[in-house]
């Protein structure tokens, strides 16, 4: 086979051109099959997705999780196959009944890549935009990493060193997400990232010229980012030479993250869809696939066509990465002996695992005593990052708010950067006002791996934050969420930042666990205990949420087993059982208690049940639970000061719910508390009135 010569040192053969051809009549086939799905812009990224996996990245298909690999990011998730077939024809473990499958139920190829459903897909992608955001988190995290384990290496040296790859199209670019994400990139100066954008000028409603008229190509350039546009060959396909000195030329810019414009026909080079919104989110028709098999040379009676010749030259990528893997592994080994120190760090930190005696330097508060739960999690973040040096975090420019400087003499921040706490490898991040894109920059260091992430907003900001959110949670990626001034108890800032139905919003997306600690030896407890969850094993791991006090709350004696189990008894009845189980959360329990003391005053013995996280209790068995609300006590108070909807299951037909179904005001804390009847008075008024519907 003859290797088309060139100037950029591509090797490009008429085998690689058949190859790229087989991945459009792939394309095509396999949304022909199933009837619906996206073929247009796997057609037209052919080119680029496979001079991605064959000529670029340094990866091996039998190892898909090998810490020295580049990453690729498909932000574009719609095009799947983009991404499936390439895996199939590199031998990532996608065979072509996976193809034919697609979209269908179990197959290993669903409609959008889903991170730890197929191999070889780092992050999943879909809703457009998160993709951009969480390759910006994974070139983060690869800076971070490198930091920990190999910092006075020379550029492009080290065995951490790595690229991160992402494709975007026209939709990622126009939502918010991608812009927040992008201003962060090139403030960070993220050199080990390459963004490939797929400008084919439509989208669902037709020409992108509907909505969207600025130039990109500037507006990145404004960005900080080493900017390139690779023009079609003359027949309007993608010109993989072309986009090859694109890509080496972006990688040589080590001072910035690199954008890659790149103008594709959308379906080409079908005769009749090519350049068609009906092309985006459409088949072809059966008639539009026959033609463009005769076009690229391909037989129209034959379905799902590949040759042996064809499939023999794409794999010879599992060659290619177990030599990359065994170069690199070289690398390493040098790098363990002369840092045997950092490698048994990093060995620690790669398994999973925790430094020995960390749980000792969690704080213990003095009971009785005032403090926010804001300002305990200050405190225990302060107290573990001495010890755990993969935790790091910040704040979407709250942290003075949200307590979440880890070390303060140590900023996440360039080379350049004229800051006197500016280190690349510093452990506080400043995300900056861009919460959605600091949510997904968080999936994307999760995803990355060797690092424990949190970062930290208001709770009523979560609602910029929520689609990411989700994307922790469908991806059981271990994320920590800080979300201080959790109830109207943050007071005078009123309606607008007083969240009132953030706490069950948040508790019905399935996956997320939502902690909000009673007081400040929950809050370090339920630290502990989320480090304790943390893990890199896909289907394991779990977003977590800290719901945390602004204004001070009073602090209990710990418990340490009642934390990690969700909900247990803090004061239990006396002078017999429990006539009626008091269950409340956060800045609330303490109103609880002072129900109870009346009611005991009165001689109704009365339980109070701490709940910090209702999925951690929902995990134990029938037993604890009956132990912690046994189900002959049918007088039952739930009070949190938000929308009641997570607490009717727990207080039953004859309970009572003190709870806030309207929006707050502008007051202060307490006056608020006392106007939305959150007084012990009130709530044992309500203990009363269900005692007495139990009765009945």
């Amino acid at each position: 086979m003859s290797t088309k010569p060139t100037t950029t040192g591509l090797e490009w053969t008429e085998m690689d051109q058949r190859a790229v051809d087989t991945v459009r009549v792939l394309a095509a086939d396999a949304v022909q099959k199933v009837g619906n799905g996206h073929p247009g812009t796997a057609m037209s990224l052919a080119p680029a997705a496979y001079t991605l996996f064959q000529k670029v990245m340094r990866h091996d298909p039998a190892d898909a999780d090998w810490t020295g690999r580049d990453r690729f990011v498909l932000s574009a998730g719609h095009s799947s196959l983009t991404l499936y077939i390439q895996l199939y024809l590199a031998g990532f473990g996608l065979e072509l009944d996976d193809l034919k499958a697609f979209r269908t139920w179990g197959s290993k190829t669903p409609g959008h890549p889903e991170y730890g459903h197929t191999t070889g897909v780092e992050t999943t992608t879909g809703p457009l935009g998160q993709g951009v955001a969480n390759a910006v988190g994974m070139a983060m995290a690869a800076r971070y990493e490198r930091g920990l384990f190999d910092p006075e290496a020379a550029a492009g040296t080290s065995p951490f060193d790595h690229f991160v790859y992402c494709i975007a199209g026209d939709g990622c670019l126009q939502e918010g997400i991608s812009a927040e994400a992008s201003s962060m990139a090139g403030h960070q100066k993220l050199g080990n990232l390459i963004l490939l954008w797929d400008d084919n000028h439509i989208s669902i409603e037709g020409d992108t010229e509907t909505a969207i008229s600025e130039d990109t190509v500037k507006r990145y350039e404004a960005y900080g980012w080493h900017v390139q546009r690779v023009e079609p060959k003359e027949n309007g396909d993608l010109d993989p030479e072309a986009l090859y000195e694109a890509i080496e030329a972006a990688k040589a810019v080590t001072d910035r993250p690199s954008f890659i414009a790149m103008r594709s026909i959308i379906a080409w080079p079908a005769p009749n869809a090519q350049n068609t919104e009906a092309a985006h989110g459409s088949a072809l028709g059966a008639e539009e696939v026959a033609a463009t098999k005769r076009v690229l040379g391909f037989d129209p009676e034959k379905d799902f066509e590949v040759s042996d010749e064809v499939l023999a030259h794409t794999r010879a990528a599992l060659d290619r990465g177990r030599e990359a893997k065994a170069e690199w592994e070289k690398a390493l080994g040098e790098w363990r002996t002369a840092n045997p120190e950092r490698a048994k760090e990093f060995d620690r930190i790669r398994a999973g695992e925790l430094p020995a005696g960390w749980e000792d330097q969690l704080p213990v508060f003095e009971t009785g005593k005032a403090v926010a739960t804001r300002a305990a999690s200050g405190k225990v973040l302060q107290a573990l990052g001495a010890v755990i040096p993969e935790l790091w975090g910040g704040s979407a420019d709250l942290a003075g708010s949200n307590n979440t400087t880890i070390d303060k003499n140590s900023s996440f921040l360039p080379v350049g950067n004229t800051l006197p706490e500016a280190d690349p490898y510093g452990r506080t991040i400043h995300f900056g006002i861009r919460e959605h894109s600091m949510a997904a920059e968080m999936n994307g260091i999760a995803l990355h791996g060797n690092t424990r992430i949190y970062g930290g907003t208001f709770l009523v900001f979560s609602d910029y934050m929520r689609n990411a959110v989700r994307l922790s949670a469908l991806m059981h990626l271990p994320v920590t969420y800080v979300w201080t001034h959790d109830s109207i108890g943050l007071g005078e800032d009123g309606p607008t930042h007083q969240p009132v139905e953030h706490l069950a919003s948040l508790r019905a997306i399935p996956g997320l666990n939502v902690v909000r600690p009673a007081d400040a030896n929950e809050t370090a407890l339920a630290w502990g205990e989320i480090n304790k969850r943390w893990t890199k094993e896909f289907g394991k791991g779990a977003p977590h949420g800290l719901a945390l006090t602004r204004q001070g709350v009073p602090t209990y004696e710990p418990n340490a087993e009642g934390v990690a189990k969700g909900g247990y008894v803090l004061f239990d009845a006396e002078g017999g059982e429990p006539q009626v189980v008091l269950i409340a959360t956060g800045s609330e329990v303490h109103v609880a208690v002072e129900a109870r003391e009346q009611l005991q005053a009165a001689g109704v013995p009365t339980r109070v049940v701490s709940m910090p996280c209702v999925e951690w209790f929902e995990e134990q068995d029938q037993a604890y639970k009956d132990s912690v609300l046994p189900p002959a006590v049918k007088a039952r108070v739930a009070v949190e000061a938000g929308i009641g909807l997570t607490w009717h299951k727990y207080v039953g037909d004859a309970g009572r719910i003190v709870s806030l179904e309207h929006f707050g005001a502008s007051a202060d804390g307490k006056v608020l508390f006392r106007e939305f009847g959150f007084t012990p008075e009130n709530v044992a008024a309500a203990a009363r009135e269900s005692i007495d519907a139990a009765a009945r």
